[in-house]
């Protein structure tokens, strides 16, 4: 892609984000996430491959939808309440359909069917993108009108932890693998959504860390399925000891940095009287652990299967800038210790 047509475009992501950041108007915010969307669409388009024009068309439909119904519902909460801003959202029926209209945006259980379709057809570059950047601007309102004693955020994370930690155990795309796992972290942060915002944005820093991490390792050794890891050791011997802790990290297992929020979501969920919620959700944890535990071991105790029709990648060295995945795979392996920092600087 050209240059200056792609900084154009990622400047349109970066414009549709802000905008909705900054806006406290329902217009601005639903002008900002369609500002998002079209920037985003040319990205996942580029490379001109049938999988990747699906993934777009997929893509594109499955937003449209979502914006039509965030737009019916602020058009609704106008009609019932006479306002148009942000903060001003107390009747239930808008309220559901926003929140379901932003779950159908970020791919939240059961609306995620679209999210494992279309990672699967996009490359690992502009997927990161899908999987990081634009969880933002919707994550941004959600934290803004978060309902109070609101059992369809509970029923939502719960069930995105549920299908985010079944769905990829039998999966051996590593795109699909990411995209539930990115469906299972989605599910936790909209648990603790209403008893906790603050808690809720630390849970997407540190999501957004571990799997900006997980993309680039991924982008690096070119690896698109699970065999294509077991050969990423004569590349990079000292990123795949470091991998699976990055994937480790992700499952949530502790001392790894992932083990830090899940490990407040549930102090908090109990200290909500919520001690069944809590534990079912740290039930579908292990389902999740699971299929990380499976990446790490092809990656690190397995040697590339010799007997596959398909012939052996060419070793060559990326051309991949190293320092971006240096700094996150530093941050993935070291925040847990500083707990309580950020927890004190996160607390208005």
């Amino acid at each position: 892609m050209n240059p200056y047509i792609l900084a154009t475009l990622l400047l349109g992501l970066g414009l549709g984000t802000t905008i909705t950041f900054a806006s406290s108007h329902w217009f601005l915010a639903w002008m900002g996430l369609e500002i998002n969307t079209l920037a985003i669409l040319p990205l996942m388009a580029q490379y001109h491959h049938p999988r990747a024009v699906e993934a777009t068309l997929k893509y594109f439909l499955t937003q449209a939808t979502a914006a039509s119904t965030l737009l019916f519902a602020t058009t609704t909460n106008a009609w019932l309440n006479g306002q148009w801003d942000i903060q001003h959202m107390t009747h239930p029926l808008p309220i559901t359909l926003f929140t379901l209209a932003l779950a159908l945006k970020i791919g939240l259980a059961p609306l995620h069917i679209w999210l494992p379709e279309v990672l699967q057809g996009l490359d690992l570059g502009t997927g990161l993108i899908l999987s990081t950047w634009q969880k933002l601007a919707p994550f941004a309102l959600l934290l803004q009108i978060y309902p109070a004693n609101s059992t369809l955020l509970i029923i939502l994370g719960l069930t995105s932890t549920l299908i985010g930690g079944w769905g990829g155990l039998n999966q051996t795309q590593l795109r699909k693998v990411l995209a539930y796992s990115s469906i299972a972290h989605l599910g936790w942060m909209i648990l603790v959504l209403q008893f906790s915002p603050t808690l809720t944005f630390l849970t997407l820093i540190t999501y957004l860390t571990m799997t900006f991490s997980t993309f680039l390792v991924f982008k690096l050794n070119n690896a698109t399925n699970i065999n294509a890891l077991a050969t990423s050791w004569t590349k990079a011997p000292a990123l795949t000891a470091l991998t699976p802790l990055i994937l480790l990290s992700l499952g949530g297992l502790p001392p790894l940095s992932g083990f830090m929020p899940k490990w407040l979501i549930l102090q908090e969920l109990t200290k909500q009287d919520l001690a069944l919620t809590a534990t079912l959700a740290a039930l579908t944890a292990l389902l999740s652990l699971y299929f990380y535990l499976r990446l790490s071991y092809a990656m690190a105790l397995t040697m590339f299967p010799n007997n596959l029709t398909g012939t052996t990648p060419w070793r060559l060295q990326s051309s991949q800038i190293t320092f971006p995945l240096a700094l996150s795979t530093t941050a993935t392996l070291t925040l847990l210790p500083l707990t309580p920092t950020i927890m004190a600087l996160l607390t208005p």
